[in-house]
């Protein structure tokens, strides 16, 4: 009974903080149920079963394996939103889908990527620490990125608000994981009775918002798919790669090198797709042509994915 009572309670609490998140200012005739609740609450719920598997153990790492940390770390928070934004600018995308891809650049690993690392053979708890402050530095980093994109690509966003966003950010994702991380220091032993059932329903809910955001602008999708497509799989390829290589050229053992590499390359396509439409909303009430890039991506980055990991089990073994 324990459990069940406890994840009541988280799901009020995630309720409760991330209702005034979506508050909008003046759209009293239509609210969309989907975009508007169930969508921000699905991603503080994925948010929050990353937060059942971390401790504050987690974050000290940077500090115990400082050379790695920070060749990820400038991977993600730097390279990545350049190479972005590089790739935005020369694949011409619309204004739209190119702050999508930017909005995708900015976002943390997440779950998926630790799970990807340990299917690699890399260091899962070195994956979990990049994880865990890359998704309380994306806090600041998201909204700042995205008003400049907003701006060079001459998008209006609606009465988009840097420090409003920052919050929403704030309260959609690091509170959710704080949450998860008081659940598992003061109830371990209800933690991991849910953390099963919590991790499971994450990855049904991440399946549902991909195919929803790709389904939702389909018709978007069908017009730019010869564009938007290697665009996102260039984004996916190259930050692998210079995720691993510049691990290698600085040192790295290649059990580190392969979690850099997965960091730099993989992103949480749920974040992308739940802030796309906290940025813009779409005109007809379904998601926002900003979330596509995301949605695009949390499909084909299994695609691009598997063979790296293929090379590095192999390699392994080897």
């Amino acid at each position: 009974m324990r459990p069940r009572i406890v994840a009541t309670a988280v799901l009020a609490a995630l309720i409760l903080i991330a209702a005034p998140a979506q508050a909008q200012e003046e759209e009293e005739e239509e609210e969309n149920l989907i975009i508007n609740v169930v969508l921000p609450l699905s991603l503080a719920f994925i948010m929050f079963s990353l937060g059942l598997g971390l401790t504050i153990e987690d974050f000290t790492l940077v500090f115990r394996e400082p050379k790695a940390f920070a060749i990820g770390l400038t991977n993600q928070m730097i390279v990545l939103p350049i190479i972005g934004f590089g790739i935005a600018t020369l694949a011409d995308l619309d204004g739209e889908l190119a702050v999508g891809m930017m909005i995708l650049a900015c976002c943390p690993g997440g779950v998926t990527s630790n799970i990807l690392t340990k299917l690699a053979n890399g260091d899962t708890a070195l994956s979990i620490s990049y994880t865990a402050v890359v998704s309380v530095v994306t806090v600041v980093t998201l909204p700042l990125i995205v008003g400049f994109s907003l701006d060079h690509f001459g998008v209006a966003g609606d009465d988009f608000d840097i420090l409003s966003l920052g919050m929403k950010v704030f309260v959609l994702t690091t509170a959710p994981v704080l949450i998860g991380m008081a659940v598992k220091s003061y109830l371990p032993d209800t933690a991991e009775r849910m953390e099963k059932g919590v991790n499971t329903a994450a990855a049904v809910l991440f399946v549902i918002i991909v195919l929803a955001a790709i389904a939702s602008e389909w018709s978007t999708l069908m017009d730019n798919i010869g564009t938007l497509g290697p665009a996102v799989v260039a984004l996916n390829v190259l930050m692998l790669t210079i995720g691993f290589q510049s691990a290698k050229l600085l040192n790295l053992e290649t059990i580190k090198a392969t979690t850099v590499s997965i960091e730099s390359g993989i992103q949480n396509a749920t974040v992308g797709v739940t802030i796309g439409g906290l940025v813009l909303a779409a005109p007809d009430g379904g998601l926002s042509t900003l979330s596509l890039p995301s949605g695009v991506y949390g499909v084909l980055m299994y695609l691009v994915i598997s063979p790296f990991i293929y090379w590095r089990v192999n390699s392994s073994e080897a």
